[in-house]
């Protein structure tokens, strides 16, 4: 199954940023921007729109993941050498050790939280490259592994310093092997967020944080120094994650009062995310505890149940996770009045 091409930084943060008076800034932002419109057309010549959504699988979930760290050496070569396989001692490069990290921490959410063997349920083997081309400010899941850049050291950081960066990517090939939500308006914020709520709960697994302990920020320490902003989204607060000369400010509304019409990036799918996105914030912090628990379990069995289609908006899945909650937990419980109230506060209605 191929799949769509997903990087963690949107495309119209790099027009912007390919717009720079600094030259050496601009000339990073097109370097990525033509990587990355390359990959677009090799995923849109490669994958069919709708497919269907790949069965779960019924076998046992294996204890461990099956992790391969390759160096593209600064070239586009994919996946290029291999420098770190499971099981392999740690190397002398700090990018190779976070990204195989990253890889088992996600590995480990999924596991060990709703019981997933790999990103398809099946074992797949989680594959990434580091080290990506010069100056690459993005991280991409491509439809069949992880792709890390060094960043341009004046924005962007080494993409392997966030592991919910590597969470949130990885979660992209989650959806990809089951509600394969169409990447384009409101179905594609869905993916966006699956991705970001997925990736939010692989930091938190990882750190043992409960919902009032985690910052609900996207990418943070991403951010080169000097750049004001904090991370590359904030789920508590959307439009809040940064406000610089070089970015720009943060453009994600938190309810749909705000709700951004645009036909830039793919119908604004890492713009209005920052919705359902802060849907699951209010719905983890009502909660509290760990949020993978509860409220990861809801949108966990929504994003597998089979019932999303490939073009649900954001009131499908209002519904069906309102629903989710009532037959996971009851009706009338914590659950499903958290829920509930989370999708009116953001707007979008359930009924």
């Amino acid at each position: 199954m191929t799949g769509i091409f997903c990087t963690i930084v949107p495309p119209h943060l790099l027009d912007r940023l390919a717009r720079s008076a600094d030259p050496a800034i601009a000339a990073a932002a097109r370097r990525t921007l033509v990587a990355d419109a390359s990959h677009r057309t090799t995923r849109r010549l490669t994958t069919v729109v709708g497919a269907a959504p790949v069965p779960q699988p019924a076998q046992a979930p294996a204890d461990t993941p099956r992790r391969t760290v390759h160096d593209a050496q600064h070239t586009t070569t994919l996946p290029g050498r291999k420098v770190r396989g499971e099981g392999d001692e740690p190397t002398r490069d700090a990018t190779v050790n976070r990204a195989y990290a990253g890889l088992g921490a996600t590995f480990e959410l999924f596991r060990a939280a709703y019981g997933r063997n790999s990103i398809d349920g099946s074992g797949l083997p989680l594959d990434a490259t580091v080290h990506y081309d010069r100056d690459y400010a993005n991280a991409f899941w491509n439809g069949e592994q992880m792709v890390f850049g060094d960043g341009d050291g004046q924005v962007f950081n080494d993409f392997t310093v966030a592991v919910d960066v590597i969470g949130h990517e990885l979660a992209h090939g989650v959806t990809q092997y089951t509600a394969n939500l169409a990447y384009f308006g409101q179905s594609g914020a869905l993916n966006e967020s699956m991705s970001d709520v997925f990736g939010s709960l692989v930091k938190q697994h990882a750190l043992g944080q409960t919902a009032e302990e985690a910052d609900w920020l996207i990418g943070a320490g991403l951010l080169a120094e000097g750049v004001r902003g904090v991370a590359l989204r904030s789920m508590k607060a959307p439009g809040t994650a940064y406000d610089d000369d070089a970015l720009g400010k943060d453009p994600q509304p938190a309810t749909m009062d705000d709700y951004v019409r645009t036909s830039a990036d793919n119908g604004g799918v890492h713009i209005n995310s920052g919705i359902p996105n802060h849907a699951f914030y209010l719905t983890a912090r009502a909660l509290g505890g760990h949020a993978w628990e509860r409220a990861g379990r809801i949108w966990y069995d929504v994003l597998t149940g089979g019932e999303l289609t490939v073009d649900a908006d954001f009131a499908a899945f209002a519904r069906l996770s309102v629903a989710a909650a009532r037959e996971r937990y009851g009706a009338g419980g914590a659950e499903h009045d958290a829920v509930t109230k989370a999708w009116s506060t953001v707007g979008v209605p359930v009924e």
